[in-house]
């Protein structure tokens, strides 16, 4: 699936489970590896995807940022995590303290909503307090998309991102501006555009009676803008149109037996973020086969958590028993699999137990 794709499916997906997440922990599994992962990162090598990075602060040892994306050995990025009940606002001052410690030459601080990206323009080694970007998962822009692809493994170029970052950061800051004054021209944005056109005095009553005028042709002037975009858009897409009598070649592609789509990789997620707090995430492993998709313990066929069967309308979730006797649930989306969660954490705890 194309990158753009994918996140746009991703990016669903986090509406749709961001209100069943209430901890840390399982806004990283459920939210936030999920999204490295889709980047391309080996999430579960410890040697590229590092979590408990230790960043110690001064005099401060043991202090430890959630995640590092290590190349070669050495941090490339640094990732703090909040719950995506969080806001972020008041975390930046710890990323802040652990971007100073390392070789890191950039920082995300995350809710698994938003992702905000830091570096060190203004002065080296030293954290800039504003983001050059700022992702917001449930609004999910085109432009953010192509920026975040920059930072996929494949392509990830630290230099090329940092120069282009200063760009990023101020017509970001120059946009938030233009936004706010469209909605509420300030006397002085009002005065400065009555500058060039009109020739009286401007004071306090001429401003008050431009201000709305001000306000409307800004409005009137995006309009027309997105308009003209999508009126070329269509023209465009309406002379790329096939001709009735034109013949489109379609090659199929040759079919595997075993294919693991997106909803059971989801599925996988869900599982991964609901037992988090009971076992380690790495020791929930699945395994596809042509029947079932199945989600093991340690990997090991004798120790199943659970059997999922999502090709078909009446999706089905299987849970074992003390006697590995599975229990047949329908559910309706995998939203659904969250009514289990009680369940399946007593299968991991046996597992657990015996060992």
């Amino acid at each position: 699936m194309e990158f753009n794709e994918s996140i746009k499916r991703f990016s669903e997906r986090v509406k749709v489970l961001k209100d069943s997440i209430a901890t840390e922990e399982a806004t990283k599994m459920s939210l936030i590896v999920p999204l490295f992962q889709l980047l391309g990162y080996d999430v579960f090598n410890p040697t590229e995807f590092c979590p408990e990075y230790t960043a110690d602060v001064g005099i401060k040892k043991g202090e430890k940022v959630d995640y590092a994306i290590l190349e070669n050995g050495d941090p490339s990025i640094l990732i703090e995590c909040k719950s995506c009940s969080e806001v972020l606002d008041k975390h930046s001052s710890q990323l802040f303290r652990y971007f100073g410690t390392s070789p890191a030459k950039f920082g995300i601080l995350t809710n698994g909503i938003t992702y905000r990206f830091y570096t060190d323009l203004e002065e080296s080694n030293k954290m800039d307090m504003v983001p050059f970007l700022e992702i917001d998962m449930l609004s999910l822009k085109d432009s953010s998309i192509n920026e975040l692809k920059k930072f996929c493994k494949e392509s990830f170029d630290k230099d090329k991102i940092f120069s282009t970052a200063e760009e990023l950061k101020y017509t970001s800051l120059i946009k938030a501006i233009l936004s706010e004054q469209s909605e509420n021209p300030s006397e002085d944005f009002v005065r400065f555009l009555l500058n060039g056109v009109y020739e009286g005095q401007k004071n306090q009553r001429v401003i008050e009676k431009f201000t709305p005028l001000v306000k409307k042709a800004f409005s009137s002037y995006v309009n027309e803008i997105v308009n003209s975009k999508i009126s070329s858009a269509l023209t465009k897409e309406s002379d790329d149109e096939p001709a009735a009598d034109e013949e489109v070649a379609i090659t199929a592609e040759p079919e595997t037996k075993i294919h693991t789509t997106d909803d059971e990789m989801e599925s996988l997620y869900i599982i991964r973020g609901i037992l988090a707090g009971t076992v380690p995430v790495e020791d929930i492993i699945h395994r596809d086969t042509e029947s079932y998709f199945g989600i093991l313990y340690k990997n090991n066929n004798r120790k199943p958590i659970c059997r999922l069967n999502l090709d078909r309308k009446n999706k089905q979730l299987f849970i074992p028993d003390e006697n590995k006797k599975f229990a047949k649930h329908i559910i309706e989306s995998l939203n659904d699999i969250y009514q289990y969660k009680d369940a399946l954490i007593s299968v991991v705890k046996r597992y657990a137990e015996i060992e």
